[in-house]
């Protein structure tokens, strides 16, 4: 079942409608994808921010606002300032999970329309793979940080378990199959094959996914993202302005987010995420439909991900995303190309995702793909996910030809 929205979140969208195409992602860069020994996670951010804002044609000097968070710091955005040396007017240091950093795009496109500031950072950096810290210390730091009474004291794996139950109902009420789970997971290596900066290249098969070692049933390891270091970071400014820097523009067109949950067992139905309202609020504040995207960027920490945000982001119908990627169609030469880079399955998941799917977003939308770059590339959605099928957060970008 569905949740019931009140006529002021479906209002929402048409009122951010004004702030459409009005702001633009003027630069974007990553760092330390893969594995960086030696650093932690603010040297891999302040590295990634300061190549981003390199990219827009701008110094350190020029960022007075800044969005940013942080698994394990609470007030994350304090030492970044210091580390930054900035002086930001505008701060949003709001902590949604992976979904975050596609969530402070509203906010800053409206600071950046107010007059509040003339340029935001939004960065991310995790040294999670190689760090000091061990993972083990993270999943206590988030349990001490995020206490979840009804399912900690069974001390199950999360997130995996979680994930687990949503595929499992989703296998259950729809007939979906392990199989077409694999799909996601061998899709997601094809496109990482074609990208030089992706952690995992080598051949991946359907058999393979089949036979890799179980996590949680139904998911087996490479149902499951990488635990990468990296950082990534990305610059908005006015569209009046980013049209006089050195790179191409990307427009966002529409932007929402929305949570009706944080624990899996409190989700109303299991294969139904909140996307369907983020998605639908973004796409109406664009004026545009799923099927005028060239390409989709969806946060895929597990296989049953890729199928759910499909399908609620209006793909396809609910219970046919299993179907629908199957036959290599979300893979390089399908009817829809999806997670390009390669998404957190095979290419980088430092911790959280959010801010790669921006940046991959851009790079296709600027034409700098490389060998994955796509012939259709003027528009994008980017969807975040946060916490367990919690937070969502979607974005359409495009290109001046979208305006």
């Amino acid at each position: 079942m569905s949740v019931s929205l009140p006529s002021s979140s479906l209002d929402a969208a048409a009122v951010n409608r004004a702030l459409r195409g009005k702001v633009a992602i003027a630069g974007a860069a990553t760092y330390g994808c893969g594995e960086a020994p030696g650093m932690d996670d603010m040297t891999l951010l302040v590295r990634a921010a300061h190549a981003a804002v390199a990219d827009a044609g701008l110094t350190m000097q020029d960022i007075d606002g800044l969005a940013t968070c942080s698994v394990t710091a609470s007030m994350w955005a304090m030492p970044v300032i210091e580390h930054l040396g900035i002086n930001p007017s505008y701060i949003d240091g709001t902590m949604l999970g992976g979904s975050s950093f596609v969530a402070h795009l509203l906010p800053a496109m409206r600071a950046l329309e107010a007059g509040q500031c003339k340029a935001v950072l939004i960065c991310y950096g995790s040294a999670q793979r190689s760090g000091t810290a061990g993972r083990k210390d993270i999943v206590a730091a988030r349990r001490t940080m995020d206490p979840q009474p009804y399912e900690h004291p069974y001390e199950p794996l999360l997130p995996a378990s979680a994930y687990a139950l949503a595929a499992q109902r989703h296998m259950h009420q729809y007939g979906t199959t392990r199989e077409q789970l694999a799909e996601v997971a061998v899709a997601a290596r094809a496109w990482a094959q074609l990208n030089p900066e992706a952690f995992m290249r080598d051949p991946l098969t359907i058999d393979d996914v089949l036979k890799a070692r179980m996590v949680s049933s139904p998911l087996g390891v490479r149902d499951c993202c990488l635990v990468t270091d990296g950082a990534g970071a990305i610059v908005l400014t006015r569209a009046d302005r980013a049209r006089d820097l050195p790179q191409p523009p990307v427009y966002i067109l529409g932007n929402a987010t929305a949570c009706w949950n944080r624990q899996i067992s409190c989700m109303p139905d299991l294969t139904v995420t909140s996307a369907t309202q983020s998605g639908r609020q973004a796409f109406a504040m664009a004026g545009l439909m799923p099927a005028d995207m060239d390409m989709a960027q969806l946060y895929d920490a597990f296989t049953i991900n890729t199928i759910l945000f499909l399908e609620d982001l209006g793909f396809c119908r609910k219970g046919e995303g299993g179907s629908f990627v199957q036959g290599g169609a979300i893979a390089p030469g399908g009817r829809l190309a999806v997670n390009t880079n390669g998404g957190g399955l095979s290419c980088v998941h430092p911790g959280m995702y959010g801010v790669f799917l921006l940046i991959e977003a851009v790079r296709q939308l600027r034409g700098q793909a490389g060998q994955r770059q796509l012939a259709r590339h003027s528009t994008a959605v980017v969807h975040g996910n946060g916490g367990t099928l919690s937070s969502q957060a979607t974005a359409v970008l495009g290109t001046s030809q979208a305006l």
